[in-house]
C-alpha cells in the first residue's frame, strides 16, 4: 500500500516518540504497520531514550531518528525522508515553528496535538501560502481536540447538502465519558503537556485571542459573521439528551475556531459563500447518586474556572503574565501522565444534533473506547498520520487545514482501527 508511494523511504515519523502520548503513537503505528506495510522511525533528541520507553511498551521502531528543535540540519533531515511528520514535542507556542518550517520546506505533511489557537492562527497567517504551494498539508489540532468534533459537523453538514439540499444553521455537540473501575485519579484528567500549553497560552502576548471562535478565519466578512452568529458560551445548561451541560474540558475555547475554519475553507472549496451556523459545545455531567441540585453546583464551579481562564486571557500583561508564569512552575510537568492501568478501560461516546434553516434535524454520533486525552488522541493521530501518508486517501488541496478538510469525510471509517466509530441519522 506504501511503497510506490514516492521515493521516500520513510512514511511517518513520529517526533517527539519519548512523550506521554508519542509513545502510544508510537505503539500504535507499530501495530498498524504489521497490517498494513507502514515504513515508521521515531524520533527525539536522544536514541537511547527512544529505545528504552519504546522497550517498556514492549515496541521496537524499525528506525530510530536523532532531532532537536534546536537543531535545524536535524528537523530538516527527518522531513527529507518522510511524508508526514507527527510533531508530540509541545508547548507548540515555543517549539513547534521550527519543525513546521522544516516539514514546508522539505515537502512533508505536518500534524501536531496543539490547541494553543494564538499559536495556530501565526501558523495559518505565516505558512498556509508556502505550505499550499509546497504541496503540503500542515493539520493542527489533531486529536481529541478538534478531530472528533471537527469530522462529526463536517458529516452532518455533507449530509444535509446531500439529503436537504441545504446546510447547516445549528449544531449542537455533547460528549459523555465513563472512566474505568475504581477511585479516580489526578492524572485522569489534564495531562502535563496540557496543562503547560494552557499556561503557555495564558502568558503570550495573544492570550485574548482563545475567546474569538473566528480566530482561524482569515476573511474579515466571514470572521465578523461567525462571532456574531455563534459566540463561545460558557454557563451551564441543559443538553438535547437532557443531561446537565458543562463547558469542554480542558478548555472550550479550541473545537469551535477548528470548526468554524472547516465551514469557511469547505465554502470556499465549493465555491459558495460561506453559511455561518450556531455551533455549542459541552460535556454532560453523569448523574450517578448525585442529586439534580448537586449537579448544577457543581457545573457552575466547573464553568467558573473556564470563565477565570477567560478572564487571566483578557488581563493586562502586568496581571497576566506573572500569573502564567506562576502557573507553569507549580502546575504539573509534560511528562506527567496517566498510569498504564488507567487508559484501556475508558469508554465516551459524541454526538452532534444538528438543523438546517428549514428545520430538518440530522444526528451524527461517535462511540470511541481508551482514555480520550492519552489513549485514543495517540491512536487518533497515527491513523491520521497513516491517512496523509497514503497516496489518493485524503482529498487533493493543501495549506495549513483542519482536520476535516485533510482528512476528508470519506475517511471516517478507518477510525474504526482506533477504536473510534462514527455513524449518521437522519
Amino acid at each position: 500500500m506504501f511503497s510506490a508511494m514516492s521515493d521516500r523511504d520513510l512514511d511517518v515519523v513520529v517526533f517527539g516518540a519519548t512523550g506521554v502520548t508519542g509513545r502510544r503513537v508510537a505503539a500504535y503505528l507499530a501495530g498498524r504497520a504489521q497490517e498494513t506495510g507502514l515504513r515508521w522511525a521515531a524520533a527525539a533528541r536522544d536514541a537511547g531514550k527512544v529505545k528504552s520507553v519504546l522497550a517498556s511498551l514492549g515496541v521496537s521502531a524499525p528506525e530510530t531518528l536523532v532531532a532537536d528543535v534546536a537543531d535545524e540540519a536535524s528537523l530538516a533531515r527527518m522531513a527529507a525522508r518522510t511524508r508526514v511528520v507527527l510533531d508530540l514535542v509541545g508547548p507548540y507556542t515555543l517549539y513547534g515553528r521550527p519543525v513546521i518550517e522544516a516539514c514546508v520546506a522539505g515537502g512533508s505533511h505536518y500534524a501536531d496535538l496543539t490547541g494553543e489557537m494564538p499559536f495556530v492562527r501565526s501558523i495559518i497567517e505565516d505558512f498556509h501560502g508556502p505550505a499550499s504551494t509546497a504541496g503540503v498539508k500542515v493539520v493542527q489540532v489533531c486529536g481529541f481536540e478538534a478531530l472528533p468534533p471537527d469530522l462529526l459537523v463536517a458529516l452532518a453538514e455533507e449530509r444535509a447538502r446531500e439529503r436537504f439540499g441545504e446546510g447547516l444553521s445549528e449544531a449542537d455537540l455533547e460528549v459523555a465519558f465513563t472512566p474505568p473501575p475504581g477511585l479516580p485519579r489526578l492524572s485522569d484528567g489534564m495531562s502535563g503537556g496540557t496543562f503547560q500549553s494552557l499556561a503557555t497560552v495564558a502568558g503570550s502576548d495573544e492570550a485574548a485571542l482563545i475567546e474569538d471562535p473566528a480566530v482561524l478565519i482569515t476573511d474579515p466578512a466571514a470572521a465578523a459573521a461567525v462571532r456574531r452568529v455563534s459566540p463561545i458560551g460558557l454557563a451551564p445548561r441543559r443538553g438535547f439528551s437532557g443531561a446537565v451541560i458543562v463547558p469542554m474540558a480542558p478548555a472550550p475555547f479550541i473545537n469551535p475556531a477548528v470548526i468554524h475554519r472547516t465551514a469557511t475553507l469547505l465554502a470556499a472549496a465549493q465555491g459558495r459563500p460561506p453559511q455561518p451556523f450556531v455551533y455549542r459545545e459541552g460535556m454532560a455531567l453523569g448523574g450517578g447518586t448525585a442529586t439534580l441540585p448537586a449537579r448544577w453546583a457543581v457545573a457552575g464551579a466547573l464553568s467558573g474556572m473556564q470563565i477565570g481562564l477567560r478572564s487571566l486571557a483578557r488581563a493586562r500583561p502586568g496581571v497576566r503574565r506573572p500569573i502564567a508564569a506562576v502557573m507553569g512552575r507549580l502546575g504539573p510537568s509534560s511528562g506527567f501522565g496517566p498510569a498504564a492501568e488507567r487508559l484501556e478501560g475508558w469508554r465516551w461516546r459524541m454526538a452532534v444534533r444538528a438543523r438546517t434553516p428549514s428545520g430538518r434535524e440530522l444526528r451524527a454520533n461517535l462511540e470511541a473506547e481508551g482514555h480520550p486525552g492519552y489513549l485514543a488522541t495517540a491512536r487518533m493521530l497515527g491513523e491520521a498520520g497513516i491517512l496523509l501518508a497514503e497516496q489518493g486517501a485524503t482529498p487533493e488541496g493543501a495549506g495549513c487545514l483542519t482536520p476535516a478538510v485533510a482528512l476528508g469525510t470519506g475517511c471516517v471509517a478507518r477510525f474504526a482501527h482506533a477504536r473510534v466509530r462514527f455513524s449518521v441519522e437522519e
